[in-house]
């Protein structure tokens, strides 16, 4: 599924993942904004529409913040200069992409609250089923919410346990235990970095460390790029607690038993860059075991192997390590399609792929082409991408997707439509197939995810129905947006 806004992919069609966040401590008193900004940087495939970093003088006053936000991708709302002025030994950062609603500064992240204990700066990732309950009660008692986002009330929340507990983690995990639903969450207050996440481990979240720095992150291809270990990810249920006294502290009174627990399986398909590793299993080496599933499971014969980029590329080589047929390149990406790319009218709508996706017509005339996806949402773009590739030559095209067909809404954080706009919905697969254009069409067998994931507890809600947390009872995605 090819979307503008994320790895190229065409933006109508494509799931989107909410956000990404970063916090880093640095015990030596150094200025850290310029690394959030490098941290973000490689988390930018979690989020293009805003981003925004957050600091702090451990060592200065306690109710100083300097903070930034702004709409737009993280080189296009920071400079050299204004990271300069940003002092602080302790940050925040945040990109994000909102599910629905208002795309607007003030519901860019980190939220800085200013309360009676000090300070507050929060970055969160996911999707809260009861965000409408906590705020109304909050409402009724006074609140005066900035943004519509269900950030701003996990921040409240926090800020009201502070006033009744010793520590600022203890009011971080008492106004976790009110949350249900999806949540990765970097804390700072005026001494401390804290992360949280949720009870089934929905989203990543890692430690690093760097010389005499501690960071909290989604995924460790951030770690990466700053020159960061990889310390250990954050477990579900699990707060940590850093500080120059103490290192790390864990709490694990929040943690579910294991067989409980229930991460996305989309950030192994689809969202998490092929360079992380999540919870102990690599992503790149998840979506060459999906592509082995395929060819296993949906073999065809054929000359060539294909991925649409980008995440469709490490399934199509594992289909052709599994199959032996040749691995290939059939689509040439322009790099230069940005986020604010001018979408054409609906009358030639077809240029809008061809602009940001082009096959490589000597690749593909004469053979037949198995061509390898992450999933099929309402299959408009995958019916252009077939006729593209018939009109290069493709003798045949074959489908394979490495994911099962999406039949439910995700109300996690995943932004998968209602049940009437996707594809699959009361159709079979051979109605797809024949909808998309396709001479046959396959997807990963619903029983190996979690093979795909080396045994660990995922979530399948959006294939089957069925939930790790009871779903509301309205279909309030969107209405309180990470």
């Amino acid at each position: 599924m090819y979307n503008e806004n994320l790895g190229g992919r065409l933006e109508e069609t494509g799931l989107k993942e909410e956000c990404g966040v970063f916090g880093i401590y640095d015990f030596d008193g150094r200025d850290i904004a310029s690394t959030i900004y490098y941290g973000l940087f490689a988390l930018q495939h979690r989020g293009q529409e805003s981003c925004g970093i957050a600091v702090s003088e451990t060592g200065g006053p306690k109710r100083k913040v300097t903070s930034y936000k702004g709409m737009g991708l993280v080189n296009e709302v920071f400079t050299q200069e204004g990271l300069d002025a940003m002092k602080g030994d302790i940050g925040v950062g945040h990109v994000r992409y909102s599910t629905a609603g208002a795309s607007t500064r003030e519901n860019a992240q980190p939220l800085v609250l200013n309360y009676v204990k000090g300070t507050l700066a929060l970055a969160h990732n996911g999707n809260l089923i009861n965000a409408d309950v906590l705020r109304h009660d909050l409402e009724y008692t006074g609140a005066i919410f900035q943004t519509t986002i269900d950030s701003e009330v996990i921040a409240y929340h926090i800020a009201r346990e502070r006033l009744q507990t010793k520590t600022a983690e203890e009011a971080v995990n008492r106004a976790c235990r009110k949350l249900e639903g999806a949540y990765s969450l970097v804390v700072m207050s005026p001494r401390k970095l804290i992360g949280a996440r949720d009870p089934y481990g929905f989203k990543p979240l890692c430690i690093g460390k760097r010389e005499n720095s501690y960071i909290i992150t989604s995924e460790s291809c951030a770690l990466d790029t700053i020159g960061a270990e990889f310390v250990r990810d954050v477990l579900p249920g699990e707060t940590v607690t850093i500080t120059p006294e103490e290192g790390i502290v864990s709490d694990l009174s929040r943690a579910l038993p294991q067989n409980k627990e229930a991460r996305c399986i989309f950030e192994y398909i689809y969202f998490a860059r092929p360079d992380s590793t999540i919870d102990g299993v690599g992503v790149y080496s998840s979506r060459i075991q999906a592509g082995r599933f395929l060819a296993a499971d949906c073999p065809v014969e054929a000359d060539l192997v294909v991925g649409v980029p980008e995440s469709g590329n490490a399934a199509a080589l594992g289909y052709s390590l599994q199959s032996g047929i040749p691995y290939g390149t059939a689509f040439v990406k322009n790099g230069y399609v940005g986020r604010t790319f001018i979408k054409p009218k609906q009358s030639n709508r077809e240029s809008g792929v061809r602009v940001k996706l082009n096959v490589l017509k000597e690749a593909v005339n004469g053979k037949r082409v198995i061509m390898i996806d992450d999933s099929i949402v309402r299959g408009t773009t995958s019916d252009r991408i077939v006729r593209m590739l018939r009109e290069a030559g493709a003798k045949e095209v074959h489908v394979r997707i490495s994911s099962p067909p999406f039949l439910w809404p995700c109300y996690f954080g995943t932004d998968v439509p209602a049940r009437e706009q996707l594809i699959a919905y009361n159709k079979t697969v051979d109605d797809i197939r024949k909808i998309i254009g396709a001479d046959s069409l396959g997807y990963l067998a619903l029983e190996r995810l979690t093979e795909m994931v080396k045994g660990l507890q995922i979530c399948t809600g959006c294939f089957t129905g069925k939930y790790p947390i009871e779903p509301p009872v309205g279909d309030i995605r969107g209405e309180y947006e990470a």
